[in-house]
């Protein structure tokens, strides 16, 4: 039977050093526990000069006490980005690729001696060969997801063949009921050997249905479960257990647990994203796994919060961009029922090595394998912004291949991928995958957000048979910064958050817009920038990077996309006025709104989502405000003050800088390479 054991505790670490015949391990190592960064704060504080190279992690590892007669494999959920594995100085495996799971057979060493010496070489340099090239983000380095030893019978589900599960997983809708076709790959079948599924009720725990076969290399299975219930997303994330054993005689072998949706869907070119026959536009936002000070490095419990924030602002997907993340927030999209827009770091740049191309493969296959059993998971993304530093010769073909490549291991997903807007919308490109999406940065990188609708109407007039979503769109917005009169360069919350005002309509008026995703749910760290007097960090998330403070933005969309209550008050960190008579605005998702300043009514708005009370007096010094939303005889209320004073409170102008006058610098302007496309407003 399969034991996990956890290895997370009490490594010795030490960075700017590679194993050797001659490492020396002294006092120079520091003792730490992974999830672990070497990047965490270097990552974070602009300058571009994180380190980037070689660091060690050494660990002894002892026999657990099991089957003389099991196998050992080390397990790593996530080394970035290329890891070499030695035990007792002995190199055994290297990986290559920072967000994918991988495995090391240990076994020979186990059979010769009790007590090991782990060491992993963990290096985050740039590598021709291996993605990411380029990207807007930190590659942070280190062991930064979990590691264990997986302890399991020699005749097994095979979980070395790209760190999968060793079970594959699908269902059909017939009817009223499902059927389930279960795949499970044994390593070593033994004649006597079975495979066993028994199918419960998620809810319940009842019994659905059992199925057993003979074990063969490849044992297929299939079941009925009657009256079967769907998999709805966020509205009834519905999941059936599934639990597949190997067994021989009267001993269970190995064991693998799936939770498992069943559920069925499409893309209209027409009419948008549909889950089991009904419309359901996806309305989300984009993820990365970093936190202020910690990097990638994060907790399960930071997983779980982040899923919450999401949840809170009401998306019914996410786009887990752009690489491969930790199972555990899988599990959560699973459970929780947010569509999940999965991809690998095929980003910015293409490499022409050969070797590089296969590094993407690779990268794809493990995407697929690992996570091929995550009923949220309805897209498989081959690339983001690939054209941005020219289309390459070789490029088309490359995505071709890994569109090619999704399709020959996965038949029961759509593929996608994430163009950069200047990608002229009559390119090949546009024809490779199965439906396709757009970055587009109208009123921040160039031009004005109401280029948006000018652009989709574009786009359907020249594809009026393709499904076109809108992968990322955004802006920055800084909660020190802002203003009564916001403009695109100002890096104002108030801008912001009236960027998203503008989308949000649209996007609620434009089902068939396939997916949408704001970029992005948080600030995430990207040590190169330096824009809007913040360094080292992209500030276009909803949320702060800390994840303490929601921004006005995160409102927008929770009065859209939102059932839960509330009212909200915009700009309450704009807290110190000079004006005689201000409009103060208000966010919420209920019927009416009723204002009161010091006390005294002011007036009851009916609205959509956006209640704005004009020319509102402010006696000087401390206003006290408050808004009540109503709703069928509920009524739910919000606070802040304002304070009057005599003169405008400096403070809050972001100091000038060069930044341009139509739209915010392209971070890819100073790029030095050929080929490079201008800003997207020299493009209009």
């Amino acid at each position: 039977m399969r034991v996990i054991d956890d290895l997370n505790k009490d490594w010795l670490f030490k960075k700017n050093i590679e194993v050797t015949d001659k490492l020396i391990i002294d006092e120079s190592f520091d003792m730490i526990n992974v999830p672990h960064t070497y990047n965490g704060f270097d990552g974070q504080d602009g300058g571009n000069d994180y380190y980037k190279g070689k660091a060690v992690y050494i660990k002894k590892l002892i026999r657990p006490l099991v089957s003389p007669e099991s196998d050992f494999i080390l397990n790593f959920e996530g080394v970035n980005s290329i890891a070499r594995i030695y035990i007792d100085g002995e190199f055994v495996q290297e990986h290559r690729g920072g967000y994918s799971r991988f495995r090391v057979n240990i076994t020979r060493f186990f059979e010769k001696k009790d007590a090991l010496m782990l060491a992993v070489e963990v290096d985050n340099a740039n590598h021709s060969n291996v993605y990411p090239q380029m990207a807007d983000f930190t590659f942070y380095g280190g062991i930064y997801r979990n590691v264990s030893l997986i302890s399991v019978s020699k005749t097994r589900f095979d979980i070395e063949y790209y760190a999968g599960s060793g079970v594959a997983v699908t269902s059909k809708i017939d009817g009223d009921d499902a059927i389930i076709d279960i795949t499970a790959y044994v390593k070593d079948p033994d004649e006597s050997d079975m495979v066993m599924a028994r199918v419960k009720d998620g809810d319940s725990y009842e019994d659905v249905g059992f199925v057993v076969a003979p074990a063969k290399k490849i044992t297929k299975l299939s079941l009925k479960v009657d009256d079967a219930h769907l998999w709805n997303g966020v509205e009834d994330p519905f999941l059936y257990k599934l639990s597949v054993k190997l067994v021989r005689h009267n001993e269970v072998l190995d064991n693998v647990e799936v939770n498992h949706g069943i559920r069925e869907y499409y893309v209209d070119p027409d009419k948008g994203f549909f889950l089991n026959g009904k419309s359901l536009p996806l309305r989300g936002v984009s993820r990365h796994q970093d936190r202020l000070g910690k990097g990638n490095a994060l907790a399960e419990l930071d997983h779980f919060d982040d899923y919450d924030l999401i949840m809170d602002v009401g998306a019914n997907s996410v786009r887990l961009a752009h690489y491969q993340q930790d199972d555990y927030f899988y599990e959560l999209c699973d459970r929780y029922g947010l569509v999940v827009w999965a991809e690998i770091p095929f980003i910015s740049r293409m490499n022409k090595d050969p070797k590089a191309h296969e590094n993407a493969m690779e990268q794809m296959k493990e995407l697929i394998y690992q996570n091929y059993n995550h009923s949220s998971i309805c897209f498989w993304g081959i690339s983001n912004e690939i054209t941005i530093a020219g289309d390459i010769p070789g490029l088309t073909d490359n995505l071709r291949e890994l569109d090619e490549l999704v399709k020959s291991i996965d038949k029961t997903r759509l593929t996608t991928m994430a163009q950069v807007s200047m990608l002229p919308m009559d390119s090949d490109h546009n024809q490779i995958t199965d439906i396709l999406a757009y970055n587009l940065y109208f009123g921040w990188y160039g031009g004005q957000y109401t280029d948006n609708e000018v652009w989709f109407d574009k786009f359907r007039a020249m594809h009026p048979n393709r499904a076109v979503g809108l992968s990322e769109y955004g802006c920055e917005g800084i909660i020190s910064w802002h203003s009564n009169t916001p403009e695109c360069k100002d890096y104002t919350e108030e801008y912001q958050a009236q960027y998203h005002e503008h989308m949000a309509k649209l996007l609620a008026e434009r089902p068939e817009i396939w997916s949408s995703y704001v970029w992005n749910m948080f600030d995430f760290g990207c040590d190169m920038r330096d824009e809007g007097g913040v360094k080292g960090r992209n500030n276009k998330g909803l949320v702060t990077i800390d994840r303490k403070i929601k921004k006005d933005a995160f409102y927008v969309y929770k009065a859209y996309w939102s059932d839960e209550k509330f009212v909200h008050i915009a700009s309450k960190r704009f807290a110190i006025r000079s004006d005689e008579k201000i409009n103060i605005k208000i966010y919420s998702n209920m019927e009416k709104v009723r204002l009161f300043v010091n006390g005294e009514y002011i007036g009851e708005k009916e609205g959509k989502k956006i209640f704005i009370f004009e020319n509102v007096s402010l006696d000087m010094g401390a206003n006290y405000i408050k808004a009540v939303g109503i709703s069928d005889d509920e009524e739910i209320s919000d606070r802040t003050t304002f304070v009057r004073e005599k003169k405008p409170f400096a403070g809050y102008v972001r100091p000038a800088d060069e930044e341009e006058a139509e739209g915010v610098k392209n971070r890819f302007d100073d790029m030095d390479t050929e080929n490079v496309f201008t800003l997207i407003n020299n493009k209009l």
